[in-house]
């Protein structure tokens, strides 16, 4: 049996997961703004680096795998704009980079973020906002969306989960992540009923734009579902599964986006890829060789 780190596992799909995780005899340390093992505000610097170490304390520095699930969504507020851009990224990244060593001690270690939809299906979205968000400054990140008034918190969202899928993307395949054996990839849900969801339903302004939008299988997606594409993300099966966006939202995502991918590597990438890599030749796969 394995021990997981979980955020948001008071509730939502954190909760479903953790308990899935629990069910089937693994050790789960939650973490949540309370009712958790450990309880830490993400949304501050001093909390997440608290939230890191009491999880590492209390795994023994040893983890077979982390789902990062926290996350704040869209809402009026300016401090709102603050705490989507420090939990949404730098509540998964912060937590990640000081939980590495531990991953890695794990051997075979998996890593679910979970993204969104919203990364690929929200028009408009500010590039300078996401390049913000990879670059660690959140103030920079608010400013550049205040321009969408009161879309902006929606704006910054869809930038958070850009921000965190691309740095899943370039981290998964490096000497660091892949070469440790860790793998990372994300889940991108759609339309799940959580207490978010029943937030913005209960609003008939945004409920209304909510039902709108187009799920082609109909209806909304129950937490559990997506704690067992969760829980197959963290298991054995999934270890050749390394740096992917994986889709769980009924349709959204190939119904606005049929014919963008898949698309073949530009020119560019190639000639940029064999600058910068040199493919298998992480520590692991070095050792193998010689």
């Amino acid at each position: 049996m394995g021990v997981y780190a979980i955020t948001g596992s008071a509730s939502g799909m954190g909760r479903a997961t953790a308990d899935a995780l629990r069910t089937a005899g693994h050790t789960v340390i939650g973490v949540d703004l309370d009712d958790a093992d450990v309880v830490a505000d993400l949304s501050t610097a001093a909390g997440r680096r608290a939230a890191a170490d009491a999880v590492l304390a209390q795994s023994g520095g040893r983890l077979d795998g982390a789902v990062l699930a926290a996350g704040i969504g869209p809402g009026p507020g300016p401090e709102q704009l603050s705490r989507i851009a420090q939990v949404n990224v730098f509540g998964v990244v912060d937590l990640l980079e000081v939980w590495r060593p531990a991953l890695a001690a794990g051997g075979h270690a998996k890593v679910v973020v979970f993204g969104s939809n919203s990364a690929s299906t929200t028009p408009l979205v500010p590039a300078r906002a996401v390049r913000a968000l990879l670059a660690s400054d959140a103030d920079r990140a608010v400013r550049s969306v205040r321009v969408f008034g009161r879309n902006a918190s929606v704006m910054l969202y869809a930038a958070s989960k850009i921000a965190v899928s691309r740095w899943v993307r370039r981290h998964a395949v490096t000497g660091e992540w892949a070469g440790a054996g860790i793998r990372i990839n994300v889940l991108a849900p759609g339309a799940i009923m959580t207490p978010l969801l029943e937030e913005q339903l209960s609003s008939p302004d945004r409920a209304k734009y909510v039902r709108s939008f187009p799920v082609p299988t109909g209806g909304f997606g129950d937490a559990g579902q997506l704690a067992a594409w969760a829980v197959f993300m963290l298991s054995d099966a999934a270890e050749f599964l390394c740096g992917s966006v994986l889709f769980v939202d009924g349709g959204t995502d190939a119904y606005f986006r049929a014919d963008d991918w898949p698309r073949p590597v530009p020119l560019s990438g190639l000639v940029g890829y064999f600058r910068r890599f040199r493919p298998w030749s992480s520590p692991r796969s070095a050792a193998a060789s010689g």
